[in-house]
């Protein structure tokens, strides 16, 4: 039992290495991609962040491959916009 304790531990440390602290790889790459370019002058809401990542991806764009669109989708829908809203609204606690 003690070395499962130690195995789930350990691999929590190794997920928060390969992510660079952040819950999953999508989180990561939506963060570093689009959002932290962002200068924000205001807290912001987790629904905020999902729309500004959608109009970034979609919006404006006329490629019609719905291949490439479904795999975006799915990618993003892997994130995890509450963390990256909460890192955003870190700068603006008092």
């Amino acid at each position: 039992m003690e070395d499962t304790k130690f195995f789930q531990q350990d691999s929590k440390i190794a997920a928060q290495t390969l992510h660079n602290g952040w819950t999953n790889y999508a989180t990561w790459k939506v963060n570093l991609d689009i959002v932290r370019k962002i200068q924000f002058d205001e807290p912001i809401t987790a629904e905020e962040v999902a729309h500004i990542v959608e109009s970034t991806l979609f919006d404006g764009h006329t490629t019609s491959s719905s291949y490439v669109e479904s795999y975006a989708r799915a990618f993003i829908d892997q994130v995890d916009y509450h963390e990256i809203a909460d890192a955003i609204n870190f700068d603006f606690e008092d």
